[in-house]
């Protein structure tokens, strides 16, 4: 039975019935409806609680800049083993399937803070969503790199394989 005809008893119902009973029936509907919802709630209503937390201990105070200070130079990777690191980036982007060149490398010292930086720009072609989970990966497995910049190129729209540019940063100990 489709709608129309549905639609059509209906008001031919309504129309032997009068608007006294339709107005009733609308009522006794509605009256029925409210019952129903107002029986729901009442017994949401007297449902048990959940059980309170237990109470934790007293929080920890928040760490000193000189604990965040030693946290953050903890952090840091090695100078000395920068290129491992790049050796890793090229290892998990043959596991997602991407063609990897030959990248542009950048060292570079801040003196007042410490550290160096070592700044790793990759072509890479392959799948657009292998190339972001080449970027997510290296991210997860190296803690101390950032992803500074990613650039993607496509011929044609319907080009299955995209061209990128990816820079990462490491950020690297000065000293061990």
């Amino acid at each position: 039975m489709n709608v129309a005809a549905l639609l059509l008893r209906l008001r031919l119902g309504a129309m032997r019935l009068g608007p006294a009973a339709c107005i009733a029936l609308a009522l006794l509907l509605a009256g029925a409806l409210l019952l129903a919802w107002s029986l729901k709630a009442g017994r949401q209503a007297s449902a048990p609680l959940p059980p309170a937390p237990p109470q934790l201990a007293q929080a920890a105070p928040p760490p000193t800049a000189n604990e965040n200070l030693a946290l953050f130079y903890a952090t840091l990777g090695e100078k000395r083993h920068a290129e491992q690191q790049v050796k890793q980036l090229f290892d998990i982007a043959a596991k997602t399937g991407l063609a990897l060149d030959q990248g542009e490398y950048k060292f570079s010292t801040d003196k007042a803070g410490r550290l160096a930086t070592y700044q790793v720009t990759l072509p890479v072609k392959g799948a657009y969503h292998n190339i972001w989970q080449f970027s997510l990966q290296a991210l997860s497995a190296i803690p101390f790199a950032a992803l500074d910049d990613i650039a993607f190129r496509r011929e044609t729209v319907s080009e299955p394989v995209v061209e990128a540019r990816v820079r990462f940063t490491l950020y690297l100990k000065e000293q061990p």
